[in-house]
């Protein structure tokens, strides 16, 4: 599933942008940061919500050197991605132990 997403440049040097996410709120923000910011080549990750009405986020990441600021952005959101399917699995393994021990 692809996020609706647009990419505004910041500065031209492609090592600092400012993703827009649109449909998006904190419980994707918060996570993503978390994920962003533990890429040791990233200088800065922050969002906003744009406004208490609009469900869009801005999303800025800063990268040292000459990293492209997308790369740890996709890099993020693959690894937000592994977490909820190592949860997801995580759980149906707990339901069919509570369901087996219940029978």
């Amino acid at each position: 599933m692809a996020l609706p997403c647009r990419k505004t440049a910041v500065r031209t040097g492609g090592n600092c942008f400012t993703f827009t996410l649109l449909n998006e709120d904190h419980m994707l923000g918060n996570a993503l940061q978390y994920m962003v910011m533990k890429n040791p080549d990233v200088e800065f990750c922050g969002y906003c919500i744009t406004h208490p009405s609009e469900s869009k986020i801005n999303f800025q990441i800063q990268t040292r050197g000459a990293l492209p600021a997308v790369e740890p952005f996709q890099k993020g959101l693959n690894d937000l991605m592994g977490v909820r399917r190592s949860m997801k699995e995580y759980r149906a393994q707990r339901e069919e132990e509570i369901f087996r021990d219940a029978i």
